[in-house]
């Protein structure tokens, strides 16, 4: 296999303006879809495209802290910089002084996400396949080399991550048709905050003739009385038969949470997301027992894996929703999914990159680690700014062939 190196890491501050309403929830009212990307440049006429995704504010910070960080990567070559990129990683996760800004998560981390997946997709480039096929090419122990699983050890060691993914290989064929069959998405543009009911109505019913069977919903106004009209309204819609997700964006106190959670109960909600705040483990914990057997979903904000692993031994989370572009990066994601698939909780990603690299991970996650499919969040508002938009054809996200996360944007080119 021909050397690919890297010559030079270049950083883009991108940002695009959305259709007024869109994106917006109980906290985030005006938000401007954000990249911070990195871009590995290579003389072979490759290049790796990373993503980490803002809401435009700091983005520029972000570009910043990529440009203090990823030094390290120039001159390298990509087999030999992935075949140990764990460590890799783990030296600039943890660097002697802008650990400090951490750790381990905020604008620093944001960073690592954009370098690191810039090296996977470079990686997957470089060999000519999709992300999803190099990941399942790799042998557990190429993988495992790939990632960091620092403080995990007293949940998942090594030994347990690498006997895990060996269980697995021998269920591998029978779970391929994913492939051809696509993977189901649920559609969470009907309802940002700001839409009116009659919009959300219209929107639902579009949805439903475009093949969805399930749908989200944005919660969290100061009056409960909207929320509840607006659940009941959107159940009222769609019927009993499909799946409604409600998403606070972390607005509600523990005792809002409690008594919004028992009050929604009748609309049966397939989860509640973000109820509270995603560093408060301990208020989840009490949540979920408090409204038992409704589900808590989380993931968005909680900003490592030490934070995933603490919600799954408090049995705080019945559905996780780590993202790669909030994360640090492919590998992280890969850590807490096989944290997930230990504890036996599902994996249903936020995405952040508008579903471009999760369309590959969450393959990776059936296939090779076993984990329930279930869908993966659709959001349709930047499709038109990549230069291979993720393929949604009735509800399904088609497989992506091209080399690659599926990140490079038009911008760029």
């Amino acid at each position: 296999m021909p050397l690919t190196f890297i010559e030079s890491v270049q950083t883009h501050d991108l940002r695009f303006t959305l259709p007024e309403g869109a994106g917006a929830d109980s906290v985030h009212s005006d938000p401007q879809y954000s990249y911070a990307v990195t871009e590995l440049k290579t003389g072979a006429g490759l290049s790796g495209t990373g993503l980490a995704f803002t809401l435009g504010g700091g983005n520029e910070l972000v570009c910043r802290a990529i440009d203090a960080l990823s030094p390290v990567l120039v001159g390298q070559d990509i087999e030999s910089l992935m075949a140990d990129f764990g460590a890799v990683y783990r030296s600039l996760l943890d660097h002697p002084q802008y650990r400090w800004l951490g750790p381990h998560k905020g604008v620093v981390h944001l960073a690592l996400s954009s370098i690191a997946n810039a090296c996977f997709d470079l990686w997957a480039k470089s060999r000519g396949l999709p992300l999803w096929r190099l990941l399942l090419d790799l042998k557990p122990e190429q993988l495992l080399a790939a990632l960091d699983l620092g403080y995990l050890d007293d949940a998942m060691t090594r030994a347990d991550a690498l006997a895990l993914l060996q269980a697995e290989l021998p269920k591998r064929a029978a779970r391929l048709g994913l492939i051809k069959r696509g993977y189901p998405g649920y559609d969470t543009s009907i309802g940002w905050f700001q839409y009116s009911d009659d919009t959300i109505k219209q929107n639902i019913i579009k949805s439903l003739d475009q093949g969805f069977d399930a749908v989200k919903l944005k919660v969290g106004s100061d009056d409960a009385e909207r929320d509840i009209r607006r659940a009941f309204l959107v159940r009222e819609t769609v019927g009993d038969a499909a799946r409604v997700m409600l998403d606070v964006n972390q607005q509600w106190t523990l005792p809002q949470a409690i008594d919004m959670g028992r009050r929604l109960r009748d609309m049966n909600p397939y989860w509640i997301e973000e109820p509270t705040h995603p560093d408060d483990v301990l208020a989840h914990q009490t949540l979920a027992r408090a409204i038992a057997p409704l589900k808590l979903a989380l993931g968005e904000h909680v900003p490592n894996q030490v934070i995933f692993k603490n919600y799954l031994q408090a049995g705080a989370a019945g559905f996780l929703q780590p993202d790669c572009v909030r994360l640090g990066g492919v590998g992280e994601f890969i850590a807490v999914s096989l944290l997930a698939r230990k504890f036996g909780v599902p994996v249903v990603p936020h995405v952040g990159d508008m579903g471009q690299i999760h369309q590959h991970l969450v393959l990776f996650n059936h296939i090779a680690l076993g984990h329930e499919v279930i869908f993966l969040e659709y959001i349709p508002h930047l499709r038109e700014r990549f230069v291979q938009p993720a393929r949604v054809q009735g509800g399904v996200y088609a497989t992506p062939q091209e080399p690659g996360s599926s990140s490079d944007l038009k911008a760029l080119r």
